[in-house]
């Protein structure tokens, strides 16, 4: 029995020994192992790694997957003086976890801090912009401009800000009816520019149409003339060719066309008696 005792009893020293000087990392964990203080190494791949025991070197771990900041409301000032309550949230993670341990140690202290960088900066980017813009128009590059600083600054603590997003953007109720009111006459002046143009493009349409149709009756009206002229000329040569030979009886038949034109019952003439016109009236 003693023997299997002290089978037992090696056994557990044996066990503790090795835990005092093994360490795993999982997929989400990476691990800075200090040797009295002073980074060691920095273990960020999964898997069983070995040390001293501590005190002489030691295993601080830190997650490796994403991590939320999560904030409370917030009052910002725009531009114009409005003040917009806005719920926001980042997400981010450790990329350098040494630097992270060096100047922040925990999540809950990172979290605080984020909290002051981010608001850092809606507070700066915001105030470059009028409400309408930051509720209707341009929230889109507002926070990728919002990212971007942040994740500049919280590089200093070993932390990456992928995004900065707004959940919820709320007007305080005394500035909805003034922002509202804004909002609807920007709608009213575009359209009004909207109609202003369509009204102009339909007076370019209408004055091209009415040209082409002034270009489309001239055109029409020099063709019926061509063509009352070649019918004019045709009729003059088809009367010659049947006169042809009988140029007397072609005059005093064109004669009576014009007595029967210009004289009627109540017709009036008065002309010198040898005119050529009362000739045949004459028996000349």
């Amino acid at each position: 029995m003693r023997s299997a005792a002290g089978l037992l009893i090696g056994l557990f020293v044996l066990l503790f020994g090795a835990k005092l000087v093994s360490y795993t990392v999982t997929e989400v964990q990476q691990v800075v192992v200090t040797q009295f203080g002073e980074k060691k190494r920095v273990v960020t791949e999964p898997g069983l790694y070995f040390k001293y025991p501590d005190p002489i070197q030691k295993t601080n771990y830190f997650d490796k997957w994403l991590l939320e900041y999560d904030a409370e409301p917030e009052q910002i000032f725009t531009r114009d003086k409005k003040v917009l309550v806005l719920d926001n949230y980042a997400r981010w993670r450790i990329v350098d976890p040494y630097l992270f341990m060096q100047s922040l140690q925990t999540v809950d202290r990172a979290l605080k801090r984020l909290r002051d960088i981010v608001k850092s900066e809606l507070l700066k980017e915001l105030g470059r912009h009028e409400l309408s813009e930051v509720v209707a128009l341009n929230r889109e590059s507002i926070m990728e401009l919002v990212t971007a600083r942040c994740d500049s600054t919280a590089h200093a603590f070993g932390i990456e800000i992928l995004d900065v997003r707004v959940k919820r953007a709320d007007l305080v109720p005394e500035n909805e009816a003034a922002v509202f009111e804004r909002m609807r006459a920007e709608r009213a002046r575009e359209a009004k520019g909207y109609r202003s143009e369509g009204e102009e493009r339909a007076l370019e349409i209408r004055a091209d149409t009415d040209l082409e149709a002034a270009k489309i009756q001239a055109l029409a009206y020099e063709k019926s003339q061509s063509i009352r002229g070649e019918g004019d000329a045709e009729a003059l040569r088809i009367y010659a060719a049947a006169y042809k030979g009988a140029e007397k009886f072609y005059e005093f038949t064109r004669t009576l066309e014009a007595y029967e034109k210009a004289l009627d019952e109540n017709t009036v003439l008065v002309q010198p008696l040898d005119t050529d016109f009362f000739k045949y009236l004459e028996g000349r």
